[in-house]
C-alpha cells in the first residue's frame, strides 16, 4: 500500500495506491499536468478491469495453451480458463503471475498516450492489448516456444514485458502525434504534476520493491528445489542494478546541468536499470548487476534526449526506458549468462554445465 499527498487549489488530496500497477500509475500520473492526473490513473484501472477480462477469456491459453491445434506461435485451449482441483495450484497461480505481467505492459504503453489518448479508444487498446501479450510470452517463456527452443532466455520479462510495452509506447506516440503546444517555437515543456510524488513512487520501486522484486524474485516460480536460492540472488541483483542506474542518472544531470539535479534523469536512469536487469536477475553475479543497471540507467537517459532532439512526444519516457532498457537486457543475457546448476534455466539455451 502506497500513501500519498499533492495539494491541489489549496486542498490537500491523500492517495492510497497498491502494489506494482499503484508504483506505476504514480509514476506516470506525477509526470503529466495536474488536469489530466485521474485520467491517467483510470487508464490504468482500465488496463487490469478490460485486459485482466479477455486475458481469462482468451489470452492465457494463446500463450500456454497446450491441446491440439497449439504450436510454437500460439497456443490453444485454457480459453474461460478454469481448473480441476488437482491442476488449480499451478494453473491459477501461472495465471494470476501471468496476468499481472499482461496488465502491466498494457500500463507502460498508458504513459506514452497520456494526454492525448480518449477513455474509449483507451478501452479498445486494454481489450486487445493482453491478446498481443499472450504471443511473446509464449515464445519466451512456454516449453515450446519458438524463441525458447532456439535457446532465448528472459527471466522476468526485459523482452517480453517491456521492450514489447516500450514497442507498442513508441507505435501509440507517433500514431497520435505531440500534445498540443509541444516542441512548437516559445512553448515551454509541460511541467510534472507533482514532482515530489512521483519521487515518492520511485523510491517505492527502488526502496521497497513491491514491484519490481515481486516480478523479479517470483519469475523463479516457487522456493522449493533451491529455486529460493535463485530468488535470493535476483533480489540483489536488482537493488544493485537499481543503485548504478540511480547514480549514474544523478551524476548526468549534475554534470550535463550545470550542478543542478533534474528528478527525471534519477527516474530514468533508476527505471532503465531495473529494465536491463530483468532479463539475467536470477543469475547474474553482484558485479555484474552493478554494471547492467548502470549501463542501463544511461542508455535510458541518452535515448530520452535521442527522442526529444526526434520531436517524439513521450511524456513519461515509455519509450527510452522499456525499449532501450530492455535491449541491453537481451544483450547482457549473451554477455553473462553461465550455467545454472540449481534449476536449470539454462537447459533451453544448451548450457548444461
Amino acid at each position: 500500500m502506497i500513501f500519498g499527498m499533492g495539494v491541489v487549489n489549496g486542498k490537500t488530496k491523500v492517495r492510497v495506491d497498491f502494489g506494482f500497477h499503484g508504483v506505476l500509475l504514480r509514476l506516470q500520473s506525477c509526470q503529466v499536468s495536474i488536469k489530466n492526473e485521474v485520467n491517467i490513473i483510470f487508464k490504468n484501472a482500465v488496463d487490469v478491469l478490460f485486459g485482466g477480462l479477455t486475458y481469462w477469456l482468451v489470452g492465457y491459453g494463446m500463450g500456454f495453451g497446450s491441446e491440439p491445434g497449439s504450436n510454437s506461435v500460439v497456443g490453444v485451449g485454457y480459453y474461460f480458463l478454469d481448473a480441476s482441483e488437482k491442476d488449480m495450484g499451478f494453473l491459477f497461480s501461472s495465471f494470476f503471475f501471468q496476468l499481472a505481467f499482461a496488465t502491466t505492459s498494457a500500463t507502460i504503453v498508458s504513459g506514452a498516450m497520456a494526454e492525448r489518448a480518449t477513455l474509449e479508444a483507451y478501452v479498445v487498446f486494454s481489450l486487445v492489448s493482453s491478446l498481443i501479450y499472450a504471443l511473446p510470452s509464449r515464445w519466451l517463456w512456454y516449453k515450446g516456444g519458438w524463441l525458447k527452443q532456439m535457446g532465448a532466455l528472459d527471466i522476468a520479462g526485459s523482452a517480453v514485458v517491456h521492450i514489447l510495452g516500450g514497442t507498442n509506447g513508441l507505435v501509440a506516440t507517433l500514431l497520435m502525434g505531440p500534445r498540443i503546444g509541444v516542441f512548437k517555437p516559445g512553448t515551454k515543456e509541460p511541467k510534472m504534476g507533482y514532482p515530489t510524488n512521483a519521487l515518492l513512487g520511485m523510491f517505492m520501486l527502488w526502496g521497497v520493491w513491491w514491484g519490481w522484486l515481486g516480478f523479479n524474485c517470483g519469475s523463479t516460480y516457487g522456493i522449493t528445489g533451491g529455486k529460493w536460492k535463485l530468488s535470493s540472488r535476483a533480489a540483489a541483483a536488482t537493488l544493485l542494478a537499481s543503485m548504478g542506474g540511480g547514480t549514474v542518472g544523478i551524476v548526468y544531470s549534475w554534470l550535463m546541468r550545470n550542478g543542478k539535479i533534474e528528478i527525471r534523469y534519477t527516474l530514468d536512469g533508476v527505471l532503465g536499470s531495473l529494465v536491463s536487469i530483468s532479463a539475467l536477475c536470477s543469475l547474474a553475479r553482484p558485479w555484474e548487476s552493478l554494471l547492467i543497471g548502470t549501463v542501463g540507467g544511461y542508455l535510458a537517459i541518452l535515448g530520452g534526449e535521442l527522442i526529444g532532439r526526434l520531436r517524439i512526444d513521450d511524456p513519461v519516457g515509455v519509450v527510452t526506458v522499456h525499449v532501450v532498457g530492455g535491449v541491453w537486457g537481451m544483450l547482457t543475457v549473451g554477455l553473462f549468462l553461465r550455467p545454472d546448476r540449481v534449476a536449470g534455466l539454462t537447459n533451453y539455451a544448451g548450457i548444461k554445465r
